[in-house]
């Protein structure tokens, strides 16, 4: 799936299952940027679009290692032995990353996955500080990055910062206004936009219009976000299955691009789920 209650369908409320998220998002400045870059390793390689599937037997797709898109495809961030960061990886030491960005000016959602909005504001951070402008964060960039606003990353208890709930909130109706606008879309395996999109395609289409940065293959999506339990999830989060991935929009209804259907359609939860993540 592809490039997120107030904006939900006329005559129907959204209620959250609960208001509780999480406190905080382990992010540590800059001053932790360094820290984290040292001692942990980045994997390269590229990994193929997984299946959309819904239910054995019904919503299938063919997928080869040669055929699928590559594009924004994320990599490990723990087993590799260089210390740059780049687009594609994850894990804490991108979430320094972000948090060291915010400190500089950007406005990044401290995710975990360095995706194409923190590619540009490391861009922009390296052309604003006379860098080579790359959009990879090597031993200069993060030099820069790290000696610049130590005092912001001390005053963050525990190398933590606060997620407010009213930016949850706002996310996550930007998040399902989005996939609502994409009901109807043709299903297109592999693809991210309103001439048609498959399932990681529809998220990375509504969270690029909320501005969240999100890895682009739905066994990437269920493997890097955050686990929750159903009753925890709030509009915008993610339902996942084997192989297949949906936006949940609250009351039970979810968002998808489904094969079956051929086309984006709004739903009730259908089958066994493997669970529920969030990116916020």
């Amino acid at each position: 799936m592809t490039t997120m209650n107030t904006h939900r369908a006329a005559g129907r409320a959204v209620t959250p299952l609960t208001s509780s998220r999480r406190a905080a998002r382990a992010v540590g400045g800059s001053a932790v940027l360094g820290t984290i870059l040292a001692g942990t390793a980045f994997a390269g390689g590229t990994s193929a679009m997984a299946n959309d599937t819904e239910l054995a037997g019904s919503d299938e797709a063919a997928v080869t290692a040669t055929s699928a898109p590559v594009e924004n495809v994320a990599q490990d961030s723990s087993s590799s032995s260089s210390q740059t960061l780049r687009q594609g990886d994850s894990g804490e030491a991108v979430e320094a990353l972000q948090s060291a960005l915010n400190e500089q000016g950007a406005d990044l959602p401290v995710t975990g996955y360095f995706g194409s909005m923190t590619h540009d504001a490391v861009i922009d951070f390296q052309g604003e500080s006379g860098l080579a402008v790359d959009g990879v964060v090597g031993s200069a960039t993060q030099g820069a990055l790290g000696g610049s606003a130590d005092s912001g990353a001390a005053g963050t208890a525990a190398g933590a910062t606060a997620v407010p709930a009213s930016s949850t909130s706002s996310s996550g109706s930007a998040i399902v206004a989005a996939a609502q606008s994409a009901i109807g879309t043709p299903y297109s395996w592999g693809s991210s936009s309103l001439s048609g999109m498959d399932c990681s395609g529809l998220v990375a289409y509504a969270y690029g219009a909320a501005g969240i940065d999100v890895p682009r293959t739905s066994s990437e999506l269920a493997a890097q976000g955050r686990s929750i339990s159903q009753s925890e999830a709030q509009p915008g989060d993610l339902v996942t299955w084997p192989g297949h991935v949906a936006i949940y929009a609250g009351d039970g209804q979810i968002i998808d691009a489904s094969g079956s259907q051929q086309q984006v359609v709004e739903r009730e939860i259908w089958g066994n789920p493997t669970g529920f993540v969030t990116f916020r």
